[in-house]
């Protein structure tokens, strides 16, 4: 379906773009309009675009241990919020639904004494003490596999770092690109791969955000010091296809774009879904090379939280995201 061929990748240690690209060439539901890209970039490169400050309000903070062994946890819960009536965490006499109840939730939950950075505690927790934890106004998505994703987090990390994921992430380099390979390697719940024709696709989607929201933890020092990140690829969810399609660089064919109107659920791994991830892997890669050309040097994770932050604001207007329930975003 595409109109022009994607760019072909160069810098893809992790393997993301090539199989993303191997997928949009082929790609029967899902385009890239060049148009567009260079629409956006065009409007990009002239705005101040930096990575959104590590909230420490809703975002807990402890001794560098325990923080980095938190985000761990916290990102091992980082998936599939949507849905209706919505989750709503209420947090300091303010409401928080999606990603920012999670936060908020975790950091009720620590702030009160519950050892979420303790790996013992991780790797016995059971759904039913998970909801105490997550309890909100309806009940979350996917509580039981959560509650599965804790426990392996607990139980890796005292099987092979002595409980303390800094252990791990001196154990990669620290390397932005080998944490990645080490958590998808070790964490069986981060490895984000589909089939797609027989061909494996790689996203690592919450695999990478964890890396970035170490770095943003740490502010870039310390255990958040990755001197590659710059190589990650876009987190491949379902708000920022929804934005690059708002904004015209997605385009989607008649068939895909009245199944995600109607609030149809693509299921994980059909061809409709991994194209629409694929493609924004792409797209974003795009966009980093068009505004790479306008002098304008953002690394792709840079883009993808921008055009995040710009999913919490889309008018009323926009066309809904499409839904896939998973645990891998």
């Amino acid at each position: 379906m595409s109109e022009e061929q994607p760019i072909a990748p160069v810098d893809d240690p992790l393997g993301i773009l090539r199989t993303a690209h191997w997928v949009v060439t082929g790609a029967r539901a899902v385009a890239i309009d060049p148009a567009g890209v260079e629409r956006v970039a065009g409007q990009i490169a002239t705005r101040e675009i930096a990575p959104p400050a590590w909230d420490r309000t809703l975002h807990w903070i402890g001794q560098p241990d325990a923080t980095a062994n938190y985000v761990l946890a916290l990102d091992a819960l980082n998936f599939s919020f949507w849905g209706e009536p919505r989750w709503v965490v209420s947090y300091q006499g303010e409401r928080y639904n999606g990603y920012w109840a999670l936060a908020a939730s975790l950091t009720r939950a620590l702030n009160q004494g519950v050892p979420l950075d303790d790996a013992a505690f991780l790797a016995e927790i059971d759904a039913a003490r998970l909801g105490e934890i997550l309890a909100g106004e309806h009940p979350i998505p996917l509580l039981e596999e959560r509650a599965a994703n804790l426990r392996e987090v607990g139980r890796v990390l005292l099987a092979r770092y002595g409980g303390l994921f800094s252990r791990a992430i001196a154990a990669s380099g620290p390397s932005a690109v080998g944490l990645v390979e080490l958590v998808v390697r070790d964490f069986p719940s981060f490895r984000d791969v589909a089939n797609y024709h027989g061909v494996e696709v790689r996203f690592y989607k919450r695999a990478q955000i964890l890396v970035s929201d170490l770095y943003g933890a740490f502010a870039g020092t310390g255990l958040g010091a990755f001197p590659d990140i710059g190589r990650l690829t876009a987190f491949a969810d379902y708000k920022v296809p929804q934005v690059l399609e708002h904004l015209g660089v997605l385009v989607y064919t008649p068939a895909l774009a009245e199944r995600i109107a109607r609030l149809e659920e693509l299921p994980a791994g059909g061809a409709g879904e991994v194209e629409i991830r694929a493609a924004t892997i792409c797209s974003i890669e795009r966009l980093r090379r068009a505004l790479a050309n306008r002098g304008r040097r953002l690394a792709a994770f840079e883009i993808d939280w921008a055009l995040w932050s710009l999913g919490q604001q889309l008018p009323g207007s926009a066309r809904p995201y499409h839904r896939t329930r998973t645990i891998f975003y």
